[in-house]
């Protein structure tokens, strides 16, 4: 998995939407964090994880 889309925690949310916590290798883990655009990005759990949009919000 490429790491082209992937967010460092801190980073400012490029879209609101869901963003899944993904390992240090990219992978998924299962836990999203809801994030407004603009806003940054939460801590991860565990060092190395970093963010990826899944489902961007459809609203204005």
């Amino acid at each position: 998995m490429s790491n082209d889309n992937l967010y460092k925690p801190g980073e400012k949310a490029p879209t609101s939407g869901q963003y899944e916590i993904t390992g240090p290798r990219g992978g998924g883990t299962g836990i999203e964090r809801t994030v407004t655009k603009g806003e940054p990005l939460p801590p991860p759990l565990e060092s190395g994880q970093k963010y990826r949009l899944t489902d961007p919000t459809k609203t204005r």
